[in-house]
This record gives C-alpha cells, structure tokens and sequence, in this order.
C-alpha cells in the first residue's frame, strides 16, 4: 500500500482550520466526522484517496494513541450511515458531546497531519463513498 498524501492543490482554509498548530473542534457543527482506527483507518484512507485521483477531501491523521483517520464530512450527514465494526460516526445526533483535533494547513502540528486536504472543489469526503470503502476494506458486503 502506497502512502501518497493528496497534493497540494490551490490553497483552500476554511473557517474552522486553524491558523496555526491545531485545535479541538466540535463535532456536528462545521463538519461531522467518521472515525477509523489503526490500519484499517489508513486502508480506508487509501481506498478512498485513490478513487478519487487523491483529492478525497479532508482526512485527518493523529500520530499517537490507537493512529486513527478522521474523515470529515458534511454537517448531519455521518449518522445517515451504518458503519462498520471498528469504524465510527461522530455527529450531533450521537450521544454526548464529540470533538476532533483538526490541525493547521501548514507548520508544526504533531500529532495531527492531513492525509488528505480539502479543496474548494471536495470541502468535504463523500460520505456515500466512504461507506462503500469502510464495508469493502472492513471485509463485509455493504450493510445499510
């Protein structure tokens, strides 16, 4: 498995990436997100990444801990899905309040990179794409 990071594209910064470093941001608001831990999150992330000629859409990837990938979706759109084991929605409609760390487009930010960056053109990874990939990489026919 290749690990190719999306290109650096025409610089793109949404309000809710940091200037520098990175921050918590709340789940639900700007973005929900879907969380998929160890290699299985970097299998998906390629998966992904490679259908879309690698420019997937924002992919966070934190460096420490169980090395999950965050795909950040559309607000309201990650709880739509059912996902596979060891895959996981995080949005407003979950229980409790969730967070996920984004980091800035550029400078220090360990533990966090971007795998993927979005783009004017791919604010956000397609949800519906992500499913089939999570299912497919999971080893399970899609489950809706």
């Amino acid at each position: 498995m290749e690990l190719k990071n999306s290109p650096d594209p025409v610089p793109f910064c949404p309000s809710w990436i940091p200037a520098s470093g990175h921050a918590l941001r709340h789940v639900g608001i700007h973005f929900d997100a879907v969380r998929a831990i160890g290699l299985l999150g970097e299998e998906i992330a390629y998966e992904v990444m490679q259908f879309t000629d690698f420019q997937a859409g924002p992919i966070v990837r934190s460096g420490i801990g169980e090395r999950s990938m965050y795909f950040l979706l559309a607000p309201g759109t990650a709880a739509g899905h059912r996902w596979p084991p060891g895959v996981e929605a995080m949005s407003r409609s979950a229980r409790g309040d969730a967070f996920v760390g984004v980091p800035a487009l550029g400078g220090g930010t360990w533990p966090l990179d971007w795998r993927s960056r979005p783009t004017v053109q791919d604010p956000f990874v397609d949800g519906a794409l992500l499913h089939e990939m999570a299912w497919l990489r999971a080893g399970c026919t899609v489950k809706e």
